[in-house]
């Protein structure tokens, strides 16, 4: 299969994924599945919130045969919603920054909610949490796989996953930026931001400083394509 033929069965194959982004799986988002498949024959029932209905339009998509869902990743079952115990919620964060499509608000040390429409119930909140406050709800019981999950919701959750890789990346980059811009200033003038005085350890660290802003630069060059 050539690299033309592969995009519009990759991106066929993608559109047939829940996009739950909950890495069952095996692979860190849904997209990367798809791809997986494609380029790697990876096999086709791996996708517990598909459930069976996901497999078999996997199977249509590749002209490979149906088969059951492989239980080492998961078993089909109803949607889940995450719910924090405000009660227990000591506002650390981490579910935050964990849940891929940015559903749960709330900020440091105060307490966090799940806004119900957005959850795609990934589960990937519950190992984070320090105090076992979240806990999951069916909510679409006895309905399973896509019965309990629909296009639009698919739509929206690979939206808000785009929207979430979009900032994080944007949140690492400034944050590199602001610590090159500390680095750049602190050469400017390196006795006084150091409490070394003697000129051998201030070159040193110089050399230190210069490195690190040298590796920061290569780093972006290889994010942006640029190489500069």
């Amino acid at each position: 299969m050539t690299p033309a033929d592969a995009k519009p069965l990759l991106r066929a194959i993608d559109d047939a994924l829940p996009q739950t982004q909950c890495t069952r799986c095996g692979f860190p988002d849904c997209h990367a599945y798809a791809q997986a498949i494609v380029e790697d024959d990876v096999a086709i029932n791996r996708c517990p919130p598909g459930g069976m209905q996901g497999v078999a339009r996997l199977s249509e998509l590749t002209g490979r045969p149906g088969l059951p869902l492989d239980p080492i990743h998961g078993e089909e079952g109803p949607r889940r919603l995450a719910v924090i115990d405000e009660d227990w919620c000591i506002g650390c964060t981490l579910c935050m920054k964990a849940c891929p499509v940015d559903c749960i608000v709330g900020g440091p040390k105060s307490m966090h909610t799940v806004v119900e429409p957005l959850c795609t119930g990934c589960e990937l909140c519950i190992p984070v949490c320090p105090v076992d406050c979240i806990s999951l709800e069916d909510v679409t019981s006895p309905r399973t796989g896509w019965d309990a999950w629909s296009v639009d919701a698919a739509t929206q959750a690979r939206e808000r996953y785009a929207f979430h890789q979009f900032r994080v990346e944007r949140d690492a980059r400034e944050h590199d930026e602001r610590l090159a811009a500390k680095a750049r200033a602190a050469l400017q003038d390196l006795p006084a931001h150091s409490k070394l005085t003697e000129p051998d350890e201030l070159d040193k660290k110089r050399a230190v400083i210069e490195a690190a802003l040298a590796r920061s630069r290569e780093r972006r060059g290889s994010k942006d394509g640029s190489g500069t």
